[in-house]
């Protein structure tokens, strides 16, 4: 089963994309971020054609969140149970036997910030979220837009991109190792040790050609899925494409 994440910025702009990268990549499931449409304009007519089924949770012009997948998804839920704000950053569903959690972390602007510390306690509630659902679904899948670059394998450059710096800060990283205590292992990590693979570039100093990225797009498994991991990577094919998101599509593939 091949199990996608993607940041689209834009559904709207990037449809287009996310058609083309469907046919050419196949996936079974996939997990959208920032999809920035209300509900009433999400394509799942379009998607159904495409064989997928769809559930979403959107806004006008910022964050919205989905998962497409092969199979009709079933008990969704929207947001972070227990943590009641507006901002549409968390959608999960059971698809087959395992349960998909979709998330679109806070970026958190700036160390200090109110944005920041709301990170933070955004974190700390998804983490709670996150103990009590892999207890009720071993077989989960949590997979997203993190804002968190994990370790200095995955920024281009450390000095740069350190403690103190946001999406790398001490804090940010802490929390992410908090969530994997509940149980879960970064996808990427169970079968590549290397550095210099990223997922997201920004738009400006021609950062993906000197691939001056980030790997901030993750795909997490829990311990009964680690076993099953056989392949994972870091599409970077979508991020050539004429108007591109300034993130790929991060991947795995379970067996069995």
């Amino acid at each position: 089963m091949k199990i996608a994440s993607w940041n689209v910025n834009s559904l709207n702009v990037r449809m287009p994309h996310l058609e083309q990268w469907l046919r050419a990549f196949n996936p079974d499931v996939v997990g959208l971020q920032e999809t920035k449409l209300e509900d009433h304009k999400f394509p799942d007519t379009a998607l159904a054609a495409m064989g997928y089924r769809s559930v979403f949770s959107g806004q006008k012009t910022y964050n919205g969140v989905a998962i497409l997948s092969r199979e009709e998804p079933r008990d969704v839920v929207v947001g972070v149970p227990g943590f009641d704000h507006e901002q549409k950053r968390a959608i999960s569903a059971t698809v087959g036997d395992m349960r998909i959690v979709n998330l679109y972390v806070v970026n958190g602007q700036d160390i200090g910030t109110p944005k920041y510390e709301f990170k933070l306690e955004w974190l700390a509630a998804v983490r709670a979220w996150l103990e009590q659902e892999i207890c009720t679904h071993p077989n989960l899948v949590v997979l997203g837009d993190f804002n968190i670059a994990p370790d200095e394998r995955d920024v281009h450059d450390p000095a740069v991109w350190n403690d103190s710096h946001i999406l790398t800060s001490a804090p940010e990283r802490a929390a992410l190792q908090d969530l994997l205590r509940v149980g879960l292992h970064d996808g990427f990590r169970v079968l590549h040790g290397d550095g210099g693979i990223f997922s997201w570039w920004d738009y400006r100093q021609a950062a993906f050609r000197r691939n001056l990225g980030l790997r901030i797009d993750l795909t997490l498994v829990s311990d009964a899925l680690r076993p099953r991991v056989g392949a994972a990577g870091i599409d970077r094919e979508p991020r050539t494409w004429e108007r591109p998101s300034d993130h790929a599509p991060a991947w795995i593939e379970l067996a069995g």
